[in-house]
């Protein structure tokens, strides 16, 4: 799929220099930023509902270590 995409000049000038010191383009740079803003959300989800998991199965035994 095809995208335009309008990106600040600062950006752009440090993209064009790691494009260059990595040997690769600016697009297969912005594509990998894609994939890592994407992991992290979904890592966060999972941490999130892993939590809310603890909290819900073992909120109790929590509360009970706390004030011990």
């Amino acid at each position: 799929m095809a995208m335009n995409l309008r990106i600040p000049e600062d950006l752009d000038r440090r993209l064009e220099q790691l494009a260059l010191e990595e040997h690769t383009s600016k697009s297969a740079l912005l594509l990998q930023g894609a994939e890592l803003v994407l992991q992290r959300h979904h890592r966060s989800r999972d941490i999130s509902a892993g939590m809310d998991f603890v909290m819900s199965h073992d909120g109790e035994l929590l509360k009970r270590l706390e004030d011990a």
